[in-house]
């Protein structure tokens, strides 16, 4: 009997790492995390990654072969194959590719995670007959995945495509690069909690997420708040899509894309967040942009959309060469 192919996704994260087996037609075969123990090297976790994708492919060779591996992780960099000085993981810079290979030689692929989530929206998701899109993910902070003529957008040195890192405000909110005010301070689950706390402050507005302490505070609870019709957090939610609507005009200006789709955990707040920041960013269109580009939600799984993601990787690969 016929095997079917398999690629192996595998999402680095600053608390855990996921891996699993993805098909050709998106389906997630088998899933697994385990702790990535930031503070241990890169080598002691692919050890430990290696075990698991060993361990659990077992169940599945009778009927899969497995043809490469994908990963996303923050930092990555696809030219040259390295994560370079990851924020909250102790690597420094590290081939991986290289390091993958003391433990498989299937073909690998590495990338950032925003990057990794724009391959799969344009194979499995939101972008399927796209050929030129932006992905958004607001998670921890704001990254973005920039597809051209069909192709991601690397630059000459791997690492275009920084959204987040783009400036709002020169001497606005101190952001983790080391610089101030960029888009990502504003326009992220960290960046509306900052942002609620700015209004619990300034205004008025009666809200019960007064009673949460800033260390507790979560995107999640300020949706569900607004949606219950909490002033304060939608004025939260209003605020960050007016931040990002008016950078996203800019970057429709540069890129004029199809799509521009929002992925992660405050996109999770469908049209809170969609609606406004379709409307500032109308606001803030060159005329000749207005009404052309659509914002859209991940049609991805959110629960596994960065290991579905990170397979897609291999799969785009394979594309490429047919």
């Amino acid at each position: 009997m016929k095997k079917n192919n398999l690629t192996i996704g595998i999402d680095v994260g600053g608390t855990n790492t996921s891996l699993g087996f993805v098909s050709e037609n998106g389906r997630l075969i088998f899933e697994k995390s385990i702790p990535t123990f930031a503070d241990q090297s890169a080598e002691q976790l692919f050890s430990r990654l290696f075990k698991e994708i060993n361990t659990s492919y077992a169940k599945f060779i009778k009927k899969y072969d497995l043809i490469g591996i994908g990963i996303g992780a923050p930092n990555a960099n696809y030219y040259k194959e390295t994560v370079e000085l990851p924020p909250n993981l102790n690597w420094g810079t590290v081939n991986v590719v290289k390091l993958v290979k003391k433990y498989s030689s299937l073909p690998t692929v590495i990338t950032n995670d925003a990057n990794a989530a724009a391959i799969g929206e344009m194979i499995f998701g939101a972008a399927k007959r796209m050929k030129n899109f932006i992905v958004i993910t607001l998670g921890t902070g704001l990254g973005s995945g920039i597809v051209v003529d069909g192709k991601l957008v690397y630059g000459h040195d791997g690492f275009a495509g920084e959204i987040g890192h783009t400036i709002v405000d020169p001497e606005g909110r101190n952001c983790g690069c080391g610089r101030k005010g960029c888009l990502e301070t504003y326009a992220s689950a960290t960046g509306i909690c900052r942002t609620v706390f700015e209004l619990i402050c300034n205004t008025n507005l009666d809200s019960s997420l007064r009673k949460i302490s800033y260390e507790s505070l979560t995107a999640k609870q300020i949706s569900e708040a607004a949606k219950k019709g909490d002033k304060l957090a939608i004025e939260a939610f209003d605020y960050t899509a007016k931040v990002l609507g008016l950078k996203l005009a800019d970057s429709v200006a540069h890129l004029s894309p199809e799509a521009i789709i929002l992925f992660g955990g405050l996109a999770l707040a469908g049209d809170l967040i969609i609606k406004p920041t379709k409307r500032y960013m109308e606001n803030n269109l060159l005329n000749i942009f207005k009404g052309k580009v659509k914002i859209l939600s991940s049609k991805l799984p959110g629960n596994y959309a960065a290991i579905i993601g990170a397979g897609a990787l291999i799969w785009n690969e394979l594309n490429k060469n047919k």
